[in-house]
């Protein structure tokens, strides 16, 4: 695949325990194997995209090694349009809608193979199904053939053979890698509490750097991705 492949990364929060209706309340703490306490389904609104949304997501080209950040906007009157971060980053801010709208615009050409840690399981479901209550169309599939990587390589299937061995965090194999770890100041428990503070920014930073970190450890991994993917 000759297009540039993309590492991508989301960031996302729980709506309000209280906008939920008490038939929806009920069955989330009931749901599953056992039942939970409402602190304990609060705490885990953020992973459903049916009571959670996106606030960030991270992107970074490994050939190029540059990247972009779509941010939820703090303002009333939100800067759709792409602006320089800093020195190889840019950032787009807009509404949940907006940033989504342009993700899709943004992957649905001129990127290749899209890169993820968990993306099939959480990150592509989180943002089509999101996508799709927001009325937002979808451009791709975070779920190709099952045993190809080459139009999205989830990292997570990589480190545990499809399934075969268990399966570590990011954190944990970039570290092995000799990465630098991208949850230094921040991992993904502590959003939600940041989120709350007003602190998006720091959101977008930690994010982007999830992104440039599945990113650097997509090429420490590409011999075992070819290898995998047969081509190696």
């Amino acid at each position: 695949m000759n297009r540039s492949p993309l590492a991508i990364d989301i960031e996302t929060v729980g709506v309000s325990w209280k906008s939920l209706d008490e038939e929806t309340r009920t069955y989330l703490m009931h749901r599953g194997k056992k039942d939970r306490t409402e602190e304990e389904t609060k705490s885990r609104l953020a992973l459903n995209p049916g009571t959670g949304r996106v606030v960030a997501i991270g992107m970074w080209r490994p050939r190029e090694d540059k990247g972009g950040l779509l941010l939820e906007s703090e303002k009333d009157e939100p800067e759709t349009e792409w602006k320089e971060l800093e020195e190889n980053t840019s950032i787009y801010r807009g509404s949940e809608t907006e940033i989504l709208e342009e993700f899709w615009r943004y992957v649905s050409s001129g990127v290749g193979r899209l890169i993820t840690y968990n993306g099939r399981a959480f990150d592509g479901p989180f943002l089509t199904l999101r996508s799709a209550l927001l009325g937002v169309k979808p451009t791709r599939s975070f779920l190709p053939y099952r045993y190809s990587f080459r139009f999205h390589c989830d990292l997570a299937e990589v480190v545990s053979f499809h399934g075969a061995r268990g399966l570590e965090t990011l954190d944990f194999w970039c570290r092995r890698a000799g990465i630098d770890s991208p949850k230094s100041g921040m991992d993904g428990s502590q959003v939600g509490a940041a989120y709350r503070r007003g602190e998006i920014e720091e959101i977008g930073e930690y994010c982007l750097r999830d992104a440039r970190a599945t990113a650097e450890l997509f090429e420490a991994l590409k011999p075992v991705v070819d290898v995998l993917e047969g081509s190696g």
